[in-house]
């Protein structure tokens, strides 16, 4: 039987008289890289930010695990992010803040936060401060925050954003290792080649419906 890690039903979010989300319905299950497409306000955002709880829905539920969100837990456990541009302390290396960062769970050592900074790669001894660092290099130290914890589930809105091809091509890799691990994957991609490459499954997202690529909402 599948193991289906996220659930959606009938999720509707309004912001005033905006419908956002519409009777969105979905199941993702463990081991898999899910794309989701769509244009810039089509609400993959939003979605997003609901199943990570940072946003409540108006109606319908969202599990993760078998815990509805917004009820049984406001945040879920075990969950690895990135949505819109990851911040950090620009005056301290990437090292220092992913520290920083650890040490809010204490669940993941020194060792642990430079392999993961080699994985999407990023070298662990690099003094310079994160205030320099490029888009492409802020984004593989936002991917290296979301994974160094070893969360089962990644919720990512459009983490190859600022890399050239070279580190797009090392950031899938990582992304199918994750995935070959057990991750239950959500990605957010304008790129069409991330999408082929990456994903098992396609939805699409327009005007807050989301469906199967390819198919239209009923």
């Amino acid at each position: 039987m599948a193991d289906v890690v996220i659930q959606l039903k009938d999720v509707c979010k309004t912001f005033g008289k905006a419908e956002v989300l519409k009777q969105v319905t979905a199941k993702f299950e463990a081991g898999k890289i899910y794309g989701i497409i769509g244009r810039n306000g089509s609400g993959k955002t939003v979605l997003f930010k609901c199943i990570c709880g940072f946003v409540p829905v108006t109606s319908g539920t969202i599990r993760v695990r078998s815990q509805v969100v917004g009820k049984d837990v406001d945040i879920p456990k075990d969950m690895g992010i990135i949505i819109e541009s990851p911040g950090f302390l620009p005056g301290y290396s990437g090292f220092h803040n992913l520290r920083f960062l650890a040490r809010i769970r204490n669940k993941i050592d020194d060792e642990k936060i430079r392999e993961t900074l080699r994985f999407v790669g990023l070298d662990p001894g690099d003094k310079k401060h994160v205030g320099k660092y490029s888009m492409g290099m802020r984004q593989r130290l936002g991917l290296a925050q979301a994974i160094m914890e070893d969360p089962e589930i990644l919720i990512l809105d459009e983490p190859m954003n600022g890399l050239d091809r070279q580190g797009v091509k090392e950031i899938r890799q990582c992304l199918l290792k994750l995935r070959d691990q057990g991750k239950t994957i959500l990605l957010a991609s304008h790129n069409a080649e991330d999408i082929r490459v990456l994903c098992d499954r396609v939805y699409e997202m327009d005007a807050g419906e989301l469906f199967l690529a390819g198919e239209q909402p009923v």
